[in-house]
Order: structure tokens, then C-alpha cells, then sequence
């Protein structure tokens, strides 16, 4: 497995093989996440999340130790604000990690795949709310598409999709706290998980206590599973930061619809979920506005380098 280090960044706005190797990576990861979450599907969610928080630690902070990039992680410990904001994203990443894992283990992988659809073009909302940037008629219309196809999801269901919602509105938020925390992303990832930490270890010493926990000294098949799922976490979004370091903001954009095309396909194919009438409307609604979305996105990339030639 090749190290998420720091290769040198492109000199222009340009793609490299690195950084599509390491994005590609990262999505073929997320995509078959599900099937590694399922295994665990007898282990109650808390308990995994909780094991993803702890074990990642360890293996972000390797990371960190390798590419010698310490000393931005004391000083965030010792700035009472940057600590506040990574509270915030703490939160944010570990409601998104909980959902999914529910969604996962109890059938809803449909809706995950879903929510990770929905969330580039509720981004750019985000962005146009909060950083003021301005909407074309393009990424309006796959807005209102992507809003279109949640009704008929919810008409037909009688209620909202909120599974779908919630990891959409918590990873759109996550991404924007991001940008406001001025730390590097591998740092940042690390900051995070040691904030979640102290949390997670409480409610470990709670289970061990209660004699419900799943983790033994034994190293049975769970404890295993347990440790396992650091790799699972923290490798693929340390991959992902890297690799967008080193790719246009239009191939990423493009790349970031595996992981929810891969989640979608094992929920159909190997889970055996149901891809009734509302979803054979609402799915393609949600593809097309991705295609408006990213066939926008591509023309105003290409403005600026026409411009400038």
C-alpha cells in the first residue's frame, strides 16, 4: 500500500498520476466500505463507532510522525479557538460516521449511496449561502432537480428521506467547517479524532465495565473487526486529502460519484435492497442533476484557461 506522503504539488492546475491513484483509491475504498460494515452488522453502532475514532488515532498519527508534520498539530492544542472549530467538525464527522453505519447494518444503504449523491450539489448551496458565491442557471436547475427527486422519495415513503438527509446536511457542513479550520487536512484529521477520543474511551471503559463489549484481549474474529476499522477510516480520507492536492477541482468533482456509484451497486446487487417505482424515478432525477451539475462545473473551469490563453 503506497504511504499517503507529501509528493510535491502539480506546478500548474493540472492533474498527476499520483493524485488520481491516490483519489482512486480513496472512492474504491469508501465504495466498498459497506461491505466491511456488514460483517459487524451483530455489533451494535456505538460500539463501532467508537472503534473507528480510537483505531484511527494511532495510524493518523504515524502518518503524521512520517511526513514530520507535528508541531501545526501543538499548536492547535494550545489554541483554545482552532480547538473550538475542530469541536465542531469532530461532531459533524462523527453524526456522519454514525448515520452511515446505522444505514448500513440496518438495510438503508440505498439511502446512503443517496445522501453521498446529493451532497455535491447541496455544497454548492452552501457555499452560496455562507461564502457568497454566485449560482449559475445550471447548478439552480440540478438544485431543484436533486429537491424534486427527495419529494417523490417522501411522498411515496410517507416521510422524509432522513437517512439520506442527514448524512447529506452533516458531510456538507463537515466540508465547510473545514475550510475555516487553518490546518492541514492530515493534521486536521488527527485533531479530530483525538477530540472524539476522549469520548470514545468512555464509553469503552462503560462497555468493558457492563460486560457488553464485543473487543477482547483474545483476539477473536470482532476484535479484529473492531481494530480493522481505524484502517478503514483514516486510510481512505488521508488518501482523498492528498490526492485532491494533486488534481483539478473538475476531476475531482467527476471522481466523487464512485464511492456512491459503488455503495448504490453493492446495495442492489449483493444486499439485495429494493429498488422500488420512487427510486427508479428519484435516482435518475439525482444523476441527471449531476450531469447539469458537473457539465457546469467543466465550462467554468475551462472559461478562465480560455481566457488566459
Amino acid at each position: 500500500m503506497p504511504s499517503p506522503a507529501a509528493p510535491t504539488a502539480p506546478k500548474a492546475n493540472e492533474d498527476t498520476p499520483q493524485g488520481v491513484l491516490f483519489a482512486l483509491m480513496a472512492y474504491g475504498l469508501w465504495g466498498f466500505l459497506p461491505l466491511y460494515m456488514k460483517i459487524m452488522s451483530h455489533i451494535p453502532v456505538m460500539e463501532v463507532l467508537v472503534h473507528r475514532v480510537l483505531w484511527s488515532i494511532p495510524i493518523a498519527s504515524v502518518v503524521l510522525i512520517m511526513l514530520g508534520r507535528t508541531s501545526a498539530l501543538k499548536d492547535a492544542l494550545r489554541t483554545p479557538k482552532m480547538l473550538a472549530m475542530a469541536c465542531v467538525t469532530a461532531v459533524l464527522i462523527s453524526v456522519n460516521w454514525g448515520i452511515y453505519i446505522w444505514a448500513i447494518v440496518s438495510g438503508h444503504a440505498l439511502d446512503a449511496a443517496l445522501g453521498y449523491y446529493i451532497n455535491p450539489l447541496f455544497s454548492i448551496l452552501l457555499a452560496a449561502v455562507f461564502l457568497g458565491e454566485r449560482l449559475t442557471r445550471a447548478q439552480l436547475a440540478a438544485i431543484a432537480l436533486a429537491a424534486a427527486a427527495v419529494v417523490v422519495l417522501t411522498i411515496e415513503a410517507g416521510r422524509i428521506p432522513w437517512v439520506s438527509l442527514v448524512l447529506t446536511v452533516s458531510w456538507g457542513f463537515y466540508a465547510l467547517a473545514k475550510k475555516s479550520l487553518p490546518i492541514g487536512p492530515n493534521q486536521g484529521f488527527l485533531l479530530e479524532v483525538l477530540i472524539l477520543g476522549v469520548p470514545a474511551v468512555g464509553y469503552l471503559i462503560y462497555l468493558t465495565l457492563a460486560g457488553k463489549s464485543h473487543f477482547s484481549l483474545g483476539f477473536d474474529t470482532d476484535t479484529w473487526l473492531l481494530m480493522g476499522c481505524g484502517v478503514v477510516t483514516a486510510v481512505p480520507l488521508m488518501f482523498y486529502a492528498n490526492g485532491a492536492k494533486l488534481l483539478r477541482l473538475s476531476t475531482i468533482g467527476i471522481l466523487q460519484y464512485i464511492a456512491p456509484t459503488l455503495i448504490f451497486l453493492v446495495a442492489v446487487f449483493v444486499f439485495g435492497e429494493t429498488f422500488g417505482p420512487a427510486r427508479m424515478i428519484a435516482f435518475p432525477m439525482i444523476w441527471a442533476a449531476l450531469v447539469i451539475y458537473s457539465t457546469s462545473m467543466l465550462r467554468q473551469m475551462r472559461k478562465p484557461r480560455a481566457e488566459v490563453g
